[in-house]
């Protein structure tokens, strides 16, 4: 019997995850990636010996990476070793950063360290981390592999039950207030949902649960960059038949009695029985799509909240850099205006927070002898003016802060400066409205209520990827190509 032939548009970490999976269930794959190298938003680059990766900095979930690999009868430390950090990362607080915290790798340092904020906090947070945990093992384990097709897939008692225990309907503002007061403590525990796209208190409660991912689970680092991920993700995937053609743009499809039946590229045409849509979900949806076949309409895309986007500097610089750790937040302005200006009225933030990696702190593969790589991150909202004058004038905004909390000149010492934001977004990934991250993880935007991983017209289409279920991250990621891969093997199991 001849092998259906599949399809995976992107080589992110969602398509190559679809792709693998194909291929193990016995399809032939073939993924086309637009761009020279597969990651997507993930890839790296390299100059004059500092390595950079373009995008994820953070390794948390690893029980979802060791679950990847092991799927295809692998381990993660046959493709790149790990070292959990300690302290997990560095937060500054205060109007001039003099006051900052390293959070403690164990449970035990981090209940010593919220009971010094708030007396009693560190039980607090033991009863606040059971709680999460609890939410991790159901959401992570079972929610998140549910396709989100139909209502019957969370129709039963136990669910229900399960739905109601993990605070779905409450928000993480009301949820965390319960167990903490100090402000500084509120921050330690909301920051992750800074990223998860949505307010504090339009994110449900459940999202706790990333909590447990930071502090039981940890912080950990692959060694020689996150690109090492996909180096090893490739691998798996070569090993088990998957083909990968870079520079192969996407352009249209070409239709057989309402299925595709070509893809195609820049470059050519391919055959396909499957279609796989890693890429962005509403350039597929709005600019390859005939009009007839798009899933949504132009007003439901625009009124999708969406995930912050980024203001990314990627920095070289000819000495180390002193009070940095491999990952500092700086929370040295306010908080609640910074996501207010994201979320509730988008422009550039006035005060913006910002993020420092320095992974040639763990890791001197990644910059020269001596020297430091610097990856800078400013969260700010999707659809913005994108201009070399306001990348500029951000650069110093949050350049004035870092020089001020390390105590050193390094803008003298910068040898190599990258920026990229919006226009580099849609550029390089078709990302609608320049978004860094995806669909904000909002109650009405969970589960059944996010675009369908589904065509609604086109009976061999599928998507795949941070627009669709289970949404954002890394994780989420390799999560949703395994649960598309089952979809469309049990779909084409049901053609006679």
């Amino acid at each position: 019997m001849t092998a259906k032939k599949a399809i995976v548009i992107g080589a992110g970490f969602a398509g190559m995850s679809c792709a693998t999976h194909l291929a193990h269930r016995g399809f032939e794959v073939l993924v086309l990636e637009k761009n020279s190298m597969a990651g997507g938003r993930a890839r790296k680059f390299e100059h004059e010996g500092f390595v950079f990766d373009m995008g994820p900095s953070w390794y948390w979930m690893p029980d979802v990476f060791d679950r990847y690999f092991e799927y295809f009868g692998r381990k993660v430390s046959d493709y790149y070793d790990l070292e959990r950090l300690d302290p997990s990362y560095r937060i500054y607080f205060g109007e001039r950063g003099e006051e900052f915290v390293d959070m403690p790798a164990s449970i035990a340092g981090l209940k010593e360290l919220f009971d010094r904020y708030e007396p009693g906090a560190g039980d607090q947070l033991q009863e606040f981390l059971d709680q999460a945990a609890y939410k991790y093992k159901v959401g992570i384990n079972d929610l998140v592999y549910r396709p989100s097709r139909r209502i019957t897939e969370f129709i039963s008692p136990k669910l229900l039950f399960d739905v109601v225990r993990m605070d779905v309907f409450q928000s993480f503002y009301k949820h965390a207030r319960k167990f903490f007061k100090h402000p500084r403590l509120l921050d330690m525990v909301e920051f992750p949902i800074l990223f998860l796209g949505a307010l504090p208190q339009n994110t449900p409660a459940l999202y706790s649960l990333m909590n447990y991912a930071d502090m039981a689970l940890g912080t950990w680092y692959p060694k020689g960059g996150m690109h090492k991920i996909v180096e090893g993700m490739v691998k798996v995937a070569e090993e088990m038949g998957v083909k990968f053609i870079y520079n192969q743009e996407v352009k249209s499809f070409n239709y057989h009695k309402g299925h595709i039946q070509e893809v195609i590229t820049s470059d050519g045409k391919f055959m396909a029985d499957v279609v796989v849509g890693g890429a962005d979900y509403h350039h597929i949806d709005q600019s390859i799509l005939t009009e007839k076949y798009r899933n949504y309409s132009p007003e439901y895309w625009d009124k999708r909240t969406m995930a912050p986007s980024s203001l990314l500097f990627y920095l070289g610089v000819d000495k180390k850099i002193d009070n940095l750790l491999h990952h500092n937040l700086f929370f040295d302005e306010d908080f609640q205006i910074h996501s207010h200006e994201i979320y509730e009225e988008p422009k550039w933030p006035s005060k913006p927070l910002f993020y420092a990696s320095a992974p040639s702190k763990t890791d001197p593969t990644v910059a020269p002898e001596g020297k430091e790589n610097l990856f800078l991150l400013v969260p700010v909202a999707p659809n913005l003016e994108d201009t070399e004058e306001i990348r500029e004038k951000y650069y110093h905004m949050i350049m004035d802060r870092l020089e001020r909390y390390t105590g050193t000149n390094i803008r003298a010492n910068v040898v190599y400066k990258r920026s990229y934001a919006h226009r580099d977004f849609m550029s390089d990934y078709h990302a609608f409205k320049g978004n860094a991250y995806g669909l904000a993880n909002t109650l009405m935007q969970t589960a059944i209520l996010k675009p369908s991983l589904k065509n609604k017209h086109i009976p061999n289409l599928y998507y795949t990827g941070q627009l669709t279920v289970p949404g954002p991250g890394v994780p989420p990621s390799l999560i949703s190509g395994e649960v598309v891969a089952k979809e469309v093997d049990q779909d084409f199991k049901k053609v006679p």
